[in-house]
C-alpha cells in the first residue's frame, strides 16, 4: 500500500490463526475445559472459541502457542481460564458465527474469538467492550487498531496477524514445466495444462475460502494504487458499486467451475481443510487456499512430502496476499469483566506475543515482536513486507467484507449466475447505506 491510507495503517491486518482455521464452522462443547486445576477457589473466565477436529495424536502447534500464555496468565494472575467450544460436524450445522452471536447476545462468555463479521456486528450493536485503555494497545501495529475499530471503539485484538495465500504443490509445477502463477490468466493456463494431463480437479476449495479470489482481484488496486480513501469513500457514500469491484472474482470463479477446474458442489459442501486436504497431500491436487499458520501445524499442512509454496492469489498486480481482521473481543456485559480483561491485557504483552509468535512461526500484531518464517511462506510474507496485499475487511467500510463476500461466494457455487450475485451485492450495499 503506497498511499496516506497505507502510512496511516501499516502494514498488517489483525488475525488469529485458531479462528482462521476453522473458518466459522464448530460443534459445541460447553463443558471441556483444555485447562484442568482442581482448585476450586480460583477466580473464573470463560472463553468461547472454535475447536479444531483433529488427529489426537497429532501436534496442533497453533493450539499449543495459545495454551502456553493462557497458562502463564493463570499462574499470573491467580485464576483460571475455562474453555467453551463449537465445533460443525458438517454443513447443515449451525456454524461457528452463528452460535457466537447468539451466545454473545445473551452475554454467556467473557472472551471470544471473532471472525471479521462478528466482530463488526457485534460491536455494532453495543456487546463488545472497548480494549482501547488495555496496556497491551500502546504497541500495536496501526492497522490492528484500524481495522478493529468500530463507532470509536476498539472491540478486537488478536494473537497473530493472519494472512491467506495459495499453497501450492512446487514439485507438481516443475513436472509439468509450469511457473508459479502471477495474473489470472496465467493462473487459468496453469489449471487447463493440469487438466489435461489427467489432474481432475487442479484446485482444492472448500466453502469458506474462496472469496481470496474474488477480494484479490477486486480490490488489488483499491489497497495498491493512489487513491484508497477516494475509492473507499465512494463506495460508502453509494457512488461506486461494489458489484462492479466484485464481477472480476466472480467471472473468474464461474470460469472455474465451468472448466471443472474446481468442484463447486463438493466445495459448497466441504468445511476448511478438512475438504481439499487429504488430496493436496496426497500429490493429487496441486493448489489450496488457507492462512498462514496452516503451513506451521502438523494438523494442516506443515509436513508435506513435496516442495510446498506460499504465493499470493492472482491479480493484476501480481501474487495478492488477502489479509482479513479478527480478534479476541470481550463482552460489554461479562460476568468476569475485570478478570477477562487483565487476562486479555496479559496474554496480548509483548513478552507472550514473543511466546505466541515463536512458537507458531507467525506475524505478530506487536510492532515490538518479529519472527522468521517458514522457508515455505517466504513467497507470501515478502509481498507482505513489500506494502503489497489485499484487506480482507475493513470497519471503515459499511458493508461487511470478509462474511458477505463468502456467504453470495456460496451462492455462485450452488448455481446461481454472476449477475444473480451482483444484484445481491447491489441489494447488501444499498441496506448498509441506509442504515
Amino acid at each position: 500500500m503506497k498511499k496516506k491510507y497505507a502510512q496511516r495503517a501499516g502494514l498488517f491486518a489483525a488475525g488469529i490463526m485458531l479462528l482462521s482455521a476453522t473458518a466459522c464452522g464448530k460443534k459445541q462443547n460447553f463443558d471441556q475445559n483444555l485447562i484442568t486445576n482442581p482448585e476450586n477457589n480460583k477466580k473464573i473466565v470463560n472463553m468461547f472459541t472454535p475447536m479444531e477436529k483433529t488427529n489426537p495424536n497429532a501436534d496442533n502447534t497453533a493450539r499449543t502457542a495459545q495454551e502456553l500464555t493462557v497458562i502463564a496468565a493463570e499462574k499470573a494472575l491467580g485464576l483460571q481460564v475455562e474453555y467453551r467450544t463449537y465445533t460443525a460436524e458438517n454443513h447443515q450445522e449451525k456454524t461457528y458465527d452463528e452460535v457466537l452471536v447468539d451466545r454473545a447476545r445473551s452475554n454467556m462468555d467473557d472472551i471470544y474469538l471473532l471472525n471479521p463479521d462478528s466482530l463488526m456486528l457485534l460491536a455494532s450493536e453495543g456487546h463488545l467492550a472497548d480494549l482501547s485503555h488495555l496496556k497491551c494497545t500502546e504497541n500495536l501495529r496501526d492497522v490492528v487498531k484500524v481495522a478493529n475499530t468500530v463507532n470509536g471503539r476498539l472491540v478486537g485484538i488478536p494473537q497473530e496477524v493472519v494472512a491467506y495465500g495459495l499453497f501450492v504443490n512446487k514439485d507438481m509445477f516443475d513436472q509439468y514445466r509450469l511457473e508459479l502463477p502471477n495474473t489470472p490468466e496465467e493462473f487459468l493456463e496453469c489449471c487447463r495444462v493440469f487438466k489435461e494431463n489427467g489432474i481432475e480437479t487442479p484446485v482444492g476449495a472448500n466453502r469458506w475460502w474462496l472469496e481470496t479470489f474474488v477480494l484479490a482481484q477486486g480490490y488489488a488496486d483499491l489497497y495498491n494504487g493512489e487513491n484508497t480513501d477516494a475509492e473507499i469513500a465512494a463506495l460508502n457514500s453509494g457512488e461506486a458499486k461494489m458489484s462492479d469491484y466484485m464481477r472480476p472474482g466472480f467471472e473468474f470463479l464461474q470460469e472455474m467451475i465451468d472448466k471443472g477446474y474446481i468442484d463447486a458442489r463438493k466445495a459448497s459442501v466441504s468445511e476448511a481443510i478438512e475438504g481439499e486436504g487429504p488430496d493436496f497431500l496426497a500429490g493429487k491436487t496441486p493448489i489450496v487456499m488457507a492462512y498462514w499458520g496452516a503451513a506451521n501445524s502438523e494438523t494442516a499442512y506443515g509436513k508435506p512430502n513435496f516442495n510446498m509454496q506460499v504465493i499470493g492469489f492472482p491479480s493484476s498486480r501480481g501474487q495478492m496476499p488477502v489479509v482479513p481482521m479478527t480478534g479476541y473481543g470481550v463482552s460489554a456485559d461479562a460476568e468476569n469483566l475485570e478478570n477477562a480483561m487483565d487476562t486479555l491485557d496479559f496474554i496480548l504483552s509483548d513478552e507472550m506475543l514473543q511466546l505466541y509468535s515463536e512458537n507458531n512461526k507467525v506475524i505478530s500484531p506487536s510492532k515490538n515482536v518479529n519472527v522468521d518464517c517458514i522457508d515455505a511462506l517466504k513467497p507470501l510474507n515478502d509481498r507482505i513486507n513489500e506494502g503489497i496485499y489485499v484487506l480482507g475487511s475493513n470497519a471503515g467500510m459499511k458493508v461487511e467484507q470478509w462474511g458477505n463476500i463468502c456467504l453470495v461466494v456460496r451462492k455462485l457455487l450452488d448455481g446461481a449466475s454472476v449477475e444473480e450475485c451482483m444484484a445481491e451485492f447491489d441489494r447488501l450495499q444499498a441496506e448498509a447505506l441506509d442504515q
